[in-house]
């Protein structure tokens, strides 16, 4: 490539990397991302709805204890021949009849199957409870994770742009020894091709900063047009940590039994279900209840005839007497025993109990899946704290090596490949050290999250 063509492509991966948004912009701390996220996300609002739900269905069955009634009113014309109330005699004429009817019914006996119903969804309602708080704490831990990784990316980038500094600087100083005739020119292209390479990997770093941050917006349910500027914390390095030695994985796991809101809603759901069961047991079982109900009606046919006055012509009876004549009450029991449905429920019965079984095993699989998590974290923490020192020995290794081949550069020592391949060595160890430290504050605080079931800065 050509000294021109290298040129064009550092300028424009110049303007590029240096472009910043003119708007000036709050910054999000990770208290003010978490309580957002937990009022705008739509997962946590999902699982809020089905909390809603399972609170509708156990009030539902609350209020079925309450004693059933039932009234309803009819109104009717017809037209024709039809027996005379008077005489029951057929004769045509035109007809409006009316009545009104009041039931009321009770359940007597079998009741403690609605009442186990009733328990089934209490103890579904809480465990939905437990799994609307799983939701806003694996939310946090997210919401979390994201800005520990929108801070590596930013470190990432200042690595990047001393990178660049530094190369750039070496340029300009190799520049004039060409013009001096102290160095060859070749020196000169070779950094002028690093430039461009630093320039690309600034480039990218800056896009993984993009798209870290449009996660973290996901997470928030935050337009992706809104700035958002994270606020660093002083020193990320000396963020509070539980020593790992504290953390053995059989103390997490059983201080997580003891707080973890699955856990808690797995505990709730096998209630539930022996609830059920218990309540399609109540259903093999007779039902007694009791009903009973207020009739009355009207109809413009209804005649009679005055006592005092027989040859005279019927006369309609009012409105007020006919309710009168017609009211009629009623009580009574009524006595419901399964025969051949019978088979049906207990096939309901039997499914019931399998249901109970489903919810064990459940419960084992999540317990499991928790351990096995929790193992793993610790692993990983462990490896990423050997990482990390192992890491932090090699930038100071490279650093030295580093100063020593500059000293040696610049006193036309050492040719510029050398340089460049020491100077990539320091980058990468420099590199390779911070995303080691944040590797290891989040795996502790995956831990601490596991513990705890909170999360912080």
């Amino acid at each position: 490539m050509r000294k021109s063509q290298i040129t064009g492509v550092i300028l424009f991966l110049f303007m590029f990397a240096n472009i910043t948004p003119a708007v000036a912009q709050d910054t999000w701390s990770l208290k003010r991302c978490v309580d957002y996220a937990l009022q705008n996300n739509l997962t946590v609002k999902q699982q809020e709805v089905q909390k809603r739900l399972a609170d509708l269905t156990y009030r539902q069955s609350l209020l079925s204890q309450v004693p059933g009634a039932n009234a309803s009113v009819f109104a009717g014309y017809s037209d024709g021949r039809a027996p005379s109330i008077t005489d029951n005699t057929y004769v045509n004429q035109s007809i409006f009849n009316s009545n009104g009817n009041l039931n009321v019914g009770a359940d007597l006996f079998n009741f403690f199957s609605k009442r186990n119903t009733i328990a089934a969804n209490r103890y579904d309602a809480e465990a939905n409870s437990f799994l609307l708080q799983k939701a806003r704490n694996d939310l946090a831990f997210n919401v979390a994770t994201a800005f520990l990784q929108i801070l590596l990316n930013n470190e990432t980038v200042k690595i990047n742009e001393n990178q660049v500094s530094t190369t750039r600087s070496n340029l300009e100083n190799t520049k004039k020894l060409v013009i001096a005739g102290s160095v060859p020119e070749s020196n000169q292209a070779d950094l002028e091709a690093q430039l461009a390479q630093d320039s690309t990997s600034l480039v990218t770093a800056q896009n993984n900063v993009t798209l870290s941050i449009l996660q973290m917006k996901a997470y928030l349910n935050l337009g992706f047009d809104i700035p958002f500027l994270p606020e660093v914390p002083e020193n990320v390095g000396q963020l509070a940590l539980t020593p790992l030695a504290e953390m053995s994985p059989e103390m997490v796991y059983s201080a997580a039994l003891t707080s973890y809101p699955q856990t808690k809603s797995d505990a709730l759901k096998i209630k539930s279900a022996t609830k059920a069961y218990q309540s399609a047991q109540g259903q093999l079982y007779p039902t007694l209840s009791i009903g009973g109900g207020l009739s009355a009606g009207y109809a413009n046919n209804f005649f009679e005839r005055d006592p005092l006055n027989p040859t005279a012509p019927p006369k309609l009876v009012p409105f007020g007497k006919q309710l009168d004549n017609t009211f009629n009450k009623n009580i009574g029991l009524t006595l419901k025993i399964p025969i051949l449905s019978g088979w049906q429920q207990r096939t309901t019965v039997s499914k019931a109990k399998i249901n109970i079984y489903s919810q064990e095993l459940q419960r084992d699989l999540n317990n499991q899946k928790l351990r096995q998590d929790i193992y793993t974290a610790h692993t990983n923490a462990v490896a990423a704290l050997q990482k990390f020192i192992a890491s932090s020995k090699g930038v100071d290794a490279a650093q030295k090596a580093y100063d020593f081949a500059t000293k040696r550069f610049n006193l036309g020592l050492m040719n510029t490949i050398d340089y460049i391949t020491t100077q990539s060595k320091l980058f990468k160890a420099q590199t390779e050290k911070v995303s080691a430290q944040y590797d290891y504050i989040f795996k502790m605080k995956l831990l601490e999250f596991y513990r705890d079931q909170k999360i912080s800065l």
